[in-house]
């Protein structure tokens, strides 16, 4: 009988965890609120990133087997509450890898050189190529971790080159010609507490979060006691160092009010590139913000397909879903799944929309679906004693669920942005209680 592999060690799990939780999006959404988004990032790393590393390692211990947030939801709440939550946190998977690679694709046209700049506004150019990154990203992870996790470990790796690259090219440009953003006193890094904010504060929480997808992969871990609490703490002190410091970079080289949320870092590397002659810098980033994240593509769709093979073995799903390819022991069916929906929400976010306003459908959505699994996660780490943590992690769901559903400024049409949120939560809901509601039967019928 095929059974899933035990391929990730220390390292591997650690660049797993950075791959699924940096996304170099969250950089120019965050600049473009100023310096004070740093605090934003601290406080959010405090009360969200750190509780979520402490609820998810205590959870993998308790319930080493693979589907992480199914089984411990299923555990702890039954088997309809694990349903729902493997169902939700599904689909706002399927939604952030469209999401972000429509950012990725966008600041890939800038790799193409000057001339095709103007395609990262292009919606044909973006949509079709972030098709493609993701079938990708997707693809090498059919074939097995011991593959595809190659393509994690450069998510990873080039998270720390992009960080890198980012504050040393700011530091020059800052001893060149100075900040292009005031941050000389401790005022310029005041935060007003208003509804604006609290809404750039669950952006930061969302920006941090994914250190549960490690828990997915519990059934693939060497040596899970003694790997993931490390791997759990290395990874959140380094994505809150990198978020708060590309933040500060990226602010050095261009003013808030003037950053672009899908290509705002190649607006700010394309002023560095200029006043330092490196003509080479903005491809350079581009490349680097491509890998990475296919490789957190890649990562995330591994993840996530973990939760219908342990649904499928629990019945609530057709048989295929338990099957393991006989070859590469991965749950190919689920990923292959994944990645038809994930093109499908792809383009039907697109109907009646420009592209900005798609992005900010799909980022509300997402937040939306892929938060709601965290009160079931947290809940789980109450039962499990871990109740600070909890509490923590509880108020910041409902926070970051609670703004995501406040359309910005880029949005045209209220009425639609709120309808296709309306629709698509109805959607995601009514489908999970058809589907459970139909296996369940199917499964009493068989029973009897």
């Amino acid at each position: 009988m095929t059974h899933l592999k035990r391929e990730l060690g220390l390292r591997d799990l650690t660049l797993f965890a950075i791959a699924c939780i940096v996304g170099p999006r969250w950089i120019s959404v965050a600049a473009s609120a100023g310096p004070g988004s740093v605090i934003l990032w601290i406080g959010a790393a405090v009360l969200f990133a750190a509780p979520l590393g402490v609820a998810v390692a205590a959870l993998i211990h308790k319930h080493p087997e693979a589907g992480g947030l199914y089984a411990w939801t299923r555990h702890d709440f039954g088997p309809w509450h694990g349903f729902l939550c493997f169902w939700m946190y599904w689909f706002g998977i399927a939604l952030t890898l469209p999401n972000s690679a429509m950012f990725a694709m966008s600041m890939s046209a800038y790799a193409l050189g000057p001339k095709y700049a103007y395609l990262a506004d292009n919606q044909t150019f973006v949509v079709l190529a972030t098709f493609l990154s993701i079938w990708l990203a997707l693809g090498t992870n059919i074939v097995g971790l011991k593959i595809g996790k190659w393509t994690e470990n450069l998510g990873g790796i080039t998270a720390w080159m992009l960080g890198f690259l980012l504050v040393g090219v700011s530091v020059l440009v800052w001893m060149r010609r100075g900040s292009a953003t005031p941050m000389n006193t401790p005022m310029h890094f005041t935060v007003a507490w208003n509804g604006e904010t609290l809404g750039f504060f669950g952006a930061m929480a969302f920006g941090l979060s994914g250190m549960e997808a490690i828990g997915l992969m519990a059934a693939e871990i060497r040596q899970p006691l003694r790997t993931v609490v490390p791997a759990t703490w290395v990874a959140t002190i380094f994505n809150t160092i990198f978020y708060s410091a590309s933040t500060l970079a990226l602010l050095v080289l261009i003013r808030p009010g003037s950053i672009s949320e899908l290509h705002g870092l190649a607006d700010g590397s394309d002023v560095a590139a200029s006043l330092l002659g490196w003509r080479w810098l903005t491809p350079l980033i581009a490349v680097i913000v491509l890998v990475n994240s296919i490789g957190g593509w890649g990562g995330l769709g591994a993840a996530v397909s973990r939760m219908p093979y342990a649904a499928g073995v629990d019945h609530l799903l057709p048989p295929a879903f338990a099957r393991l390819h006989p070859k590469w022991a991965t749950p190919y069916l689920s990923i292959l799944v994944f990645g038809g929906v994930a093109s499908a929400l792809l383009f039907a976010v697109q109907l009646g929309d420009s592209l900005r306003a798609a992005y900010q459908a799909l980022l509300s959505l997402m937040v939306l679906s892929g938060f709601v699994p965290y009160l079931y996660l947290f809940a789980s780490a109450w039962k499990a004693g871990h109740r600070i943590a909890a509490s923590s992690g509880i108020a910041m769901t409902l926070l970051t669920i609670i703004s995501s559903a406040i359309p910005t400024g880029q949005v045209g049409n209220i009425w639609l942005f709120e309808g296709k949120l309306l629709a698509g939560t109805a959607l995601m809901i009514g489908t999970a209680w058809l589907v459970y509601s139909r296996r369940r039967s199917i499964g009493r019928n068989v029973t009897a």
